[in-house]
């Protein structure tokens, strides 16, 4: 059987440093015997090297490796900001794949202090991510007047929510639609309708209606309300509730996310390129570890992902080799060696 092919994007800022974290960890599974991993450029970091030329932050060749593999692993990538720059790397990779469904699975963990001492909190972000304000056209009508067009329609809402009712029937949760119809009254309107055409496909899954603002309130007031359910919504409310969702699990350097469509996929961590931290060894590698680890489930490896997550939750719950964000001291390359030797001393499949 051919190997699979995984175009590896080592992004910028601490990105090529996750990205080595995750490769280590994917090489201590035997990452080599079942999967060509190919290592591309993207990213603000690529683009000023070629004198901020062109209008796209991922170069040709890059397309070209993604287009002939099986799914992307991407790190963290900068985007330059000011009218007239490329859009980001992940936006961009969303749209060119119709990658419609970006994921964030939020959980906490035994000894990771969080700002509200929520203990087994899980829910799961699920995000349309090919439309909304994300379409990226924005107007200029006169020197006094700009406009950004907030793309929704009626058939990437249905399919983010049969997406979301799936998964929330495999978990035996329900969903919560956070939208601002009442405002919003013809876009959110059509969300908040696809939501309920997919109830009727699953009939035994709850579904809740909240505000956004409402919501962005509650998950700090009262965060149990949504222990074990979905969260839906449309591209830029889920981009923020799903960051708000992260701080409550102590860190989104703890958060992988996958950008799913029919016939591709791209996984990443939650998190940005840090450009401060840059070079320092300090960065949290869990996220893009399990984004890793995600990576191989999607490809069929799934002990070889079990194999990874055990290994990162029993560092964690130790919580000896661990990076400052999770109130630990360990270096990037430190708490990954201690991940490796987990998975080493684990007992063979």
């Amino acid at each position: 059987m051919a190997k699979k092919k995984v175009a590896v994007i080592r992004g910028d800022g601490i990105g090529p440093e996750v990205v080595d974290a995750a490769m280590r960890v994917i090489e201590a599974v035997g990452g080599a015997d079942y999967a060509e991993f190919i290592m591309c450029d993207a990213g603000e970091g690529w683009w000023r090297s070629q004198g901020c030329r062109g209008d796209s932050l991922i170069p040709h060749d890059t397309f070209e490796i993604l287009e002939e593999s099986d799914a992307c692993l991407k790190g963290p990538t900068t985007t330059p900001g000011g009218e007239g720059s490329p859009r980001s790397v992940a936006v961009t990779i969303r749209q060119q794949f119709s990658l419609f469904a970006n994921v964030r699975p939020i959980k906490t963990y035994k000894n990771v202090s969080n700002p509200l001492a929520l203990s087994d909190f899980e829910c799961l972000c699920v995000r349309e991510a090919t439309e909304g304000l994300y379409f990226g056209h924005e107007l200029k009508l006169s020197d006094d007047v700009f406009i950004a067009i907030r793309k929704i329609t009626m058939s990437a809402s249905v399919k983010i929510a049969e997406f979301a009712f799936n998964e929330a029937e495999k978990r035996s949760w329900d969903v919560v639609v956070i939208h601002k119809s009442n405002i919003l009254k013809m876009t959110c309107g059509i969300f908040v309708k696809s939501a309920y055409e997919a109830q009727r496909n699953h009939p035994d899954v709850g579904l809740e209606e909240i505000h956004i603002d409402n919501i962005a309130q509650q998950l700090i007031k009262n965060p149990q309300r949504f222990n074990h359910k979905v969260l839906l919504s449309s591209n830029l409310f889920m981009d923020i509730i799903s960051e708000e969702c992260s701080a409550l699990a102590g860190s989104i350097g703890l958060i992988p996310s996958a950008n799913i469509g029919d016939n591709y996929a791209m996984f990443e961590p939650a998190h940005g390129s840090a450009p401060k931290y840059a070079g320092r060894d300090v960065a949290n590698p869990t996220a893009m570890i399990l984004a890793s680890a995600w990576l191989l489930e999607y490809l069929g490896e799934n002990e070889k992902a079990s194999k990874i997550r055990n290994a990162v939750e029993a560092v964690i719950s130790e919580g000896r080799k661990i990076t400052y964000d999770i109130g630990g001291s360990a270096k990037t390359s430190e708490m990954t060696d201690e991940i490796i030797r987990k998975i080493e001393e684990s007992p063979c499949e």
